[in-house]
This record gives C-alpha cells, structure tokens and sequence, in this order.
C-alpha cells in the first residue's frame, strides 16, 4: 500500500501515475456470494481523513497463494503499509502469515506498517483460528490486530484508517521520511511538505538580528 498527502479540499487527483486503476469510491464493496479468489495483484485506492488530512492510498490486492508468491513479492518494494489478511475459518492461511510477514518486513522498508487482519468474522462458528491465539502472534510479532468482515464490512473502514494513522504518527515523528527515496509517500500538495519538520523546528520562530 503507497500513501498520498493531499489538502482535505482535494480528495482526487487525477492523472496521479500511482494509481494504475479507477480508485475504489467506497468501502465496504458489495461482496458476490461466489466471488473469485484475487488471481495475482488486483488494483484499487481508497480515500480516508485523518485528523483533517485527506490521504489516497493506492492498494494492491495480491493473492495468497503460494504459486502466486514469487510475482506479489515485488510488490513490497516502495509500500508503506501493509494489510496481513488471514481467514479465521482457516488454519492454513494463519500458518501462511510467519512466511508472508517475513517478506513484508525483508523485502520493503524497514519501518512498514503492518496490520494483521482476521477476516470473515461473520463466519464465527466455523471460527478454527481463535481471537487469543491471533491476538498473541500479534503480540509477538509487534503488529495492530482487528478481526473484519468483507461480507458486513465490520472493522474494514477502521484497518485502512488504523493503517493511514499509523504512518501520519511515523511521519510526524521522523521515524518515516516521505523524501525517502521508496518510502512509498508521496505529497500531492507541496504545503504538506511541513508534517516531516521537526517540531522543534515548527516551533522556533527566527529572532530578529540586532547588529
């Protein structure tokens, strides 16, 4: 996932390179009953406020499956965060996320932000991963945990808003620095450019010369 910064007045820019498909204009999308698993990388970008800042970000959807491993693994380079999705009615995608995490943290920048994500919460019953046991590897591994649903889009507004705050806090404290070469952050408005200021800096105002 890439991050645009942009004035909250200006939620769209067109002819952005980075967005390589029409932009998502909503979210949660209506979910088909017998919907195709992602073949590959599919391509979106959603649009969220965060504490008055209108932030794109370009979404790459890439496919789980291990024969698909070797093409979304470039995807990395360049991303600024990451969604680690897993089915709870699924143990085999959870034993998936140690591989999957390590090429996340390996293969992109080393501050990513990465949310783990048990999806299909509206399946509880059929549940084989429980809350603790994901909670815990979470834990572990340092990572923010939410469980969603795509069927009732419970909690997935909150992963992608969770994401965008994450990296704005990264920014703000320096951790993140959008001019970064492959940080995967790119201002849409020059303005902007203040957020990665130091605040100190921000707040020293210059002193008049008195010679």
């Amino acid at each position: 996932m890439r991050m645009g910064l942009y004035r909250p007045k200006r939620p769209w820019r067109t002819g952005n390179p980075l967005s390589p498909a029409p932009p998502l204009l909503a979210l949660p999308l209506p979910v088909k009953q017998d919907s195709n698993h992602t073949i590959g990388v599919e391509f979106g970008s959603r649009v969220v406020n965060v504490g008055g800042k209108t932030v794109k970000l370009q979404i790459w959807d890439t496919a789980g499956q291990e024969r698909f491993r070797s093409v979304t693994r470039s995807y990395y380079r360049g991303a600024a965060g990451a969604l680690l999705v897993y089915d709870i009615t699924s143990r085999e995608t959870y034993n998936s996320l140690a591989a999957w995490l390590t090429d996340a943290r390996t293969l992109a920048s080393p501050n990513i932000v990465v949310i783990l994500c048990g999806n299909k919460k509206d399946l509880d019953p059929e549940r084989e991963v429980t809350f603790l046991e994901a909670s815990r590897f979470a834990q572990e591994n340092e990572l923010m945990f939410l469980e969603t649903s795509a069927l009732t889009g419970e909690n997935v507004e909150e992963a992608f808003l969770k994401c965008a705050r994450t990296i704005l806090n990264k920014i703000d404290s320096g951790e993140l620095d959008p001019e970064r070469m492959g940080s995967g952050i790119q201002y849409g408005d020059a303005s902007l450019r203040q957020l990665r200021q130091p605040r100190s800096a921000q707040a020293v105002a210059p002193q008049p010369c008195g010679c």
